[in-house]
């Protein structure tokens, strides 16, 4: 008989083998070793993780009854909200709407010596 954590952890490691489709979408084949690979495959394990474990708390207090949908979802505008501010004061001049991102003339110093 497996244990609760020995199936949890069989399912995580089946669910982040996905890391490796979503590199090669972004860049194309890389060997392991490779340091952009590498990076983005530890990158989208880590998104996919998150994913799996909001999900799954989320479910937990709504069914629970801890919170409301509506509650939760305002919580979530809010946590957007503050997070889109604190992207704007890290990158002045960069503003973010429903239709994109708008770039004014204050980007121009610290956008200098970006890749093309």
């Amino acid at each position: 008989m497996t244990t609760q954590r020995a199936r949890t952890d069989r399912a995580l490691n089946i669910v982040t083998k996905w890391r490796t489709l979503f590199t090669g979408w972004q860049l194309g084949t890389r060997p392991k070793g490779d340091p952009e690979g590498d990076a983005v495959r530890d990158h989208r394990e880590l998104s996919i993780l998150l994913r799996v474990e909001l999900t799954a708390l989320t479910g937990l207090l709504l069914a629970k009854g801890v919170c409301t949908e509506d509650e939760l979802l305002a919580a979530f505008e809010h946590e957007a909200e503050l997070l889109n501010k604190d992207y704007e004061r890290r990158f002045p001049g960069v503003t973010a709407h429903e239709d994109g991102l708008n770039l004014d003339h204050r980007v121009l110093p610290w956008m200098k010596g970006w890749r093309p």
